[in-house]
C-alpha cells in the first residue's frame, strides 16, 4: 500500500511588531522570516523587494517593511487556504446549510462595512449590550467606502455600484446627524428652585 503524501506549509510572521507591542528590528524580520533566503544586492531592490520602488516617491525612507512573500510562498499558501475552505464548506453542507449562502460578494462585503459603522455611530448594538460612539472609527469606515468607490470605479456592476453609494449615503448623513447631537449643548428637563419661563 502506497504511503499517503502529507502536505506541509510554513507560516511565516511578517508583523511590524513584536508581541509586546515593540517595533521589530528590520535584522530580527529577516532572520526570523527568511533564515535561508538569499541575500539580495541592496543597490538590486529596496525594502519592498522591487527595483523600481527607489525610484519612487512613496518608496519607504528607512528599512523597517518586511520583503514581500515570494510567488511561490502566496501559491503555498493560497493552496492551504483552498483546502482549508473546502473542508469547512464540506462541514457546513453537512449541517445542512449551503456553503454558497456564505461565499463573500462585494455586496456583503459592503453589508458588513455598514453594520460596522453604524456599530460605530453608535445607531445599533449587539443584543444586551448599550450602544457606543466611536467617531474616529466611523470616520475610518465611511473613509474605507469612499476610497473603495474611487478604486472601483469602472468595475462594479450597476447594481453594486448602486448599492455602494445608497451604502456610503446613508452613512455619511448618520454620521453628520450623530456628530451634530453630540455638538449640541444638553437641553435643560426643568428648573431649579424657580418658575418656569414664560
Amino acid at each position: 500500500m502506497p504511503e499517503k503524501k502529507q502536505d506541509n506549509f510554513t507560516v511565516t510572521d511578517r508583523r511590524l511588531f513584536t508581541s509586546e507591542g515593540e517595533l521589530r528590528k528590520n535584522e530580527e524580520v529577516a532572520e526570523e522570516e527568511h533564515p535561508h533566503a538569499p541575500e539580495a544586492s541592496p543597490s538590486a531592490t529596496t525594502a519592498t523587494g522591487h527595483p523600481d520602488a527607489a525610484k519612487s516617491p512613496d518608496a519607504p525612507r528607512n528599512n523597517q517593511v518586511p520583503p514581500p512573500p515570494t510567488a511561490a510562498e502566496q501559491k503555498e499558501q493560497a493552496d492551504a487556504y483552498r483546502k482549508s475552505s473546502k473542508d469547512l464548506d464540506a462541514r457546513i453542507e453537512l449541517g445542512g446549510h449551503s456553503a454558497k449562502d456564505l461565499e463573500m460578494t462585494f455586496e456583503r462585503f459592503l453589508a458588513s462595512l455598514y453594520m460596522s459603522a453604524m456599530l460605530q455611530l453608535g445607531l445599533m448594538h449587539e443584543e444586551g449590550g448599550q450602544p457606543r460612539v466611536d467617531l474616529v472609527g466611523a470616520r475610518q469606515t465611511i473613509d474605507t467606502i469612499s476610497l473603495l468607490a474611487e478604486k472601483t470605479k469602472g468595475n462594479l456592476t450597476l447594481a453594486e455600484q448602486n448599492f455602494l453609494h445608497s451604502v456610503l449615503y446613508e452613512l455619511r448623513m448618520a454620521y453628520v446627524e450623530v456628530t451634530n447631537a453630540l455638538a449640541r449643548p444638553p437641553q435643560a428637563t426643568g428648573t431649579e428652585g424657580g418658575s418656569l419661563p414664560r
